[in-house]
């Protein structure tokens, strides 16, 4: 069901995730340059914005992105939520689901300017077309220094800061970071032994500071170990460690085909990506291909008018 992770080494600054789902939608890595012209549902052309990069389905010449970043590295990803509850609104300052990461990192610069705006939108249940209904969806909105959770229940919209840098799915944000309450012994060292003061207990293995992490594909389960992960991952100063790094956190939440049995077949990790938000670089491997990919801003023309498809 997805899994959003921000993180932090030594001057790089990541933002990636493990899409996780049973079925491929065709999507690929797309450039929307600064004038390819948005129209949203609601009347607005958007003419001249900022250049994004991400992951893609290309409908009628529309990019619905998965996740995507800006020149500017805001950056912004959605995930399944299946309690999500858009409103029915219409009219100024109402976005259909599909053109929230669109408007906002077209429009701003950072997590600041994207709170400001989310102050007034309203996201609507509008549909893309019929083939396309609208997905229930939360995002993760971050840039390289502040980082934001996005959500629409009973159709209001709810925004929460989001310390630890991590989105998956159900139940909504605030319960996952409350739930991190039950794990406090968590540790990436050994316990102290406080079990009784005339007993004394022998450690029979390494990494006993982390028994209790759960291991579970559910979204409650990849919350915790994905936040432990990124909170405790080592830093790298080189580049090609802290990106390898970034992707060891992201595969500890890897979901395996066979094990999520769902109606259409197994639910599994489709991509897992790593965008660097300082120079726009946008990588990525697949379910059977580990080689890592990468499309890059500084290899496109920001100042075209039409999607630039990798």
């Amino acid at each position: 069901m997805c899994t959003s992770v921000t993180w932090e080494s030594e001057g790089f600054h990541f933002v990636g995730r493990n899409l996780d789902f049973e079925i491929s939608y065709g999507q690929k890595p797309v450039v929307t340059p600064r004038h390819y012209v948005f129209n949203f549902k609601n009347g607005l052309s958007l003419e001249s914005h900022l250049a994004i990069i991400g992951m893609a389905a290309v409908a009628d010449d529309y990019p619905l992105y998965f996740d995507a970043t800006n020149e500017k590295g805001l950056s912004a990803e959605g995930l399944m939520f299946k309690t999500a509850k858009y409103s029915s609104q219409r009219g100024e300052n109402c976005f259909a689901s599909f053109e929230l990461i669109p408007y906002l990192l077209g429009t701003c610069e950072n997590v600041k300017e994207a709170k400001e705006a989310l102050e007034v939108i309203k996201v609507t249940d509008e549909a893309f077309s019929p083939s396309f209904p609208p997905s229930p969806l939360h995002w993760m909105i971050c840039d390289q220094k502040d980082c934001i959770t996005l959500e629409v229940e009973e159709e209001k919209v709810k925004v929460y800061d989001n310390p630890v840098g991590v989105l998956t799915n159900c139940p909504d944000f605030g319960k996952q970071l409350f739930n991190l309450n039950n794990f406090p012994s968590l540790s990436p060292s050994d316990p102290k032994d406080s079990f009784a003061p005339s007993f004394s207990l022998t450690p029979y293995s390494r990494a006993m500071g982390t028994r209790t992490l759960p291991g579970g594909l559910d979204s409650q389960s990849r919350f915790v170990r994905a936040a432990f992960c990124a909170l405790n991952a080592c830093k790298e100063k080189d580049e090609k460690k802290a990106v390898s790094q970034f992707f060891h956190i992201l595969r500890s939440v890897f979901q395996i085909k066979g094990l999520d049995k769902v109606e259409d077949g197994f639910e599994y990790t489709i991509y897992t990506s790593c965008v660097d938000m300082d120079r726009g670089i946008y990588r990525f491997m697949g379910y059977d291909d580990f080689e890592i990919k990468e499309a890059r801003l500084s290899s496109c023309d920001l100042s075209a008018e039409s999607l630039i498809e990798f």
